[in-house]
């Protein structure tokens, strides 16, 4: 089963960072609203994967896969809107931030989670893979 999934990621790579991508954006979704959920059920502070360096972290990854990843895309099927939309999205979570934690900075990571997405998962159909 190893040996099939890693065969398959060197032959198809761009299916594999569009998929990681997927999965890191549901990863950061999920991260936000358990993180929001925990905080209001226990209003008290935050360990592992409730921490706030998660975000960076996150963001670090995420940056470069969606450079690699929906710009490949473009370059293949040569329809700039996947990249266009992953770029707001980054551009949400940055602005996420710069928040101060709350309302705000929820709604601009979660809106810029999906939108990143989203925006692989278009990428991904596009490509016809």
């Amino acid at each position: 089963m190893l040996h099939y999934i890693l065969k398959s990621m060197l032959q198809r790579p761009d299916l594999w960072i569009d998929k990681s991508a997927i999965g890191l954006s549901g990863l950061c979704l999920l991260h936000c609203l358990l993180t929001t959920l925990a905080l209001l059920a226990l209003s008290a502070g935050s360990i592992g994967f409730f921490q706030h360096s998660i975000h960076q972290i996150g963001l670090a990854v995420a940056i470069p896969l969606a450079v690699v990843g929906l710009g490949r895309g473009v370059l293949r099927h040569g329809r700039w809107q996947a990249a266009a939309a992953g770029g707001v999205g980054i551009g949400l979570m940055l602005g996420a931030l710069l928040t101060p934690h709350g309302h705000g900075e929820l709604s601009l990571t979660v809106a810029g989670v999906v939108l990143v997405g989203v925006a692989h998962y278009f990428n991904i159909r596009w490509s016809h893979v």
